[in-house]
């Protein structure tokens, strides 16, 4: 249990406060040259606080870690670290919102845990995109995959593009920014698709061109194979597992993957690719059994210069032969 002894060695103001300085000195020029007003500020960095903080805009974002929430690091200990992380980045106290980080697994990180409704619109590389701070534990956009929505966008010029578990679309909006031709946005939550065309619909991008899903994405794919669609480019992001009501059955990414990704290539044109990419830790890529799809791994590529900690996603760049 926190005990109240405010002196530098132990405060969490203090020191919190002093870590996201020197964060910020390391970030703003970075954060200049890519237009980036979403980031991660503080990503545990010192043990004694054990906190994750996402700034948005002129807001805040702070994740405790269950596994830490014990009688040192209670509400008292928390108020003197929100206390902190205010004075650091001068973010009012009603602009930070807490939420609790512990082992998910299916569609719990989508699950509403508030109805408050704090949305704000948040710029990412010239680009805009909603997303609600109190709601839900997740945000409407991962901003560990920022490296990886932009490698999208630079090879989308002139090319359909497939987006599978879209979640919010961010990829599609990033597509679209690239110059593709159309963007294909699938989800199986109605709530995702909305957001995701209220997301294109944000940067201007409207029209038929512009196609979002509501489906499965196993479904999508049977139904798109039969009817002979093709695109040249897929981005498939999926979770990690899934058990929804709505699916004709549980996903497990390190079990279904190589299925999934061989129904992804009989829509790709050839010549094509898939931007392939997991959180799941523990993950192996069956490389052999997804000839003759060529896998190029591309997570050092794709890895944020705001998160410090390893592990954020695994992403492969997948060739179609032409």
């Amino acid at each position: 249990m926190y005990d109240g002894n405010h002196s530098p060695a132990n405060d969490p103001a203090t020191m919190l406060a002093n870590r996201i300085r020197k964060n910020m000195r390391r970030l703003k020029p970075w954060l200049g040259r890519n237009q980036i007003h979403a980031f991660r500020l503080y990503d545990r960095d010192i043990p004694e606080v054990p906190l994750s903080i996402d700034r948005y805009e002129d807001h805040l974002v702070i994740f405790r870690w269950k596994r830490n929430d014990d009688d040192r690091y209670d509400d008292a200990w928390l108020e003197r670290a929100l206390t902190g992380a205010s004075e650091a980045t001068g973010v009012p106290r009603d602009n930070i919102h807490v939420k609790t980080r512990e082992r998910q697994r299916g569609a719990s990180q989508y699950t509403r845990d508030d109805d408050a409704g704090v949305e704000v619109i948040v710029r990412e590389g010239g680009l805009r995109f909603i997303v609600n701070l109190s709601d839900y534990l997740d945000t409407g956009l991962f901003l560990d995959l920022r490296r990886g929505r932009q490698l999208v966008r630079e090879e989308s010029r002139g090319r359909d593009v497939l987006n599978l578990f879209a979640y919010t679309g961010a990829f599609s909006v990033h597509a679209a920014a690239g110059g593709a031709t159309s963007t294909t946005t699938v989800d199986l939550s109605n709530r995702y698709t909305s957001w995701a065309r209220r997301n294109l619909e944000l940067n201007g991008f409207t029209g038929p061109q512009h196609r979002l899903v509501r489906a499965d994405v196993n479904a999508f794919l049977s139904r798109a194979i039969q009817a002979n669609e093709r695109w040249d480019l897929a981005i498939v992001d999926p979770p990690t597992f899934s058990n929804s009501a709505a699916m004709d059955e549980h996903f497990d990414v390190q079990a279904h993957h190589v299925d999934l990704l061989h129904a992804v290539r009989r829509v790709i044109r050839p010549g094509g690719a898939i931007w392939f990419s997991t959180n799941y830790r523990r993950f192996q890529l069956d490389e052999p059994a997804l000839a003759p799809l060529r896998a190029v791994e591309r997570t050092d590529d794709t890895r944020a210069f705001d998160f410090t900690r390893d592990g954020q996603h695994r992403s492969w760049r997948l060739e179609v032969p032409a």
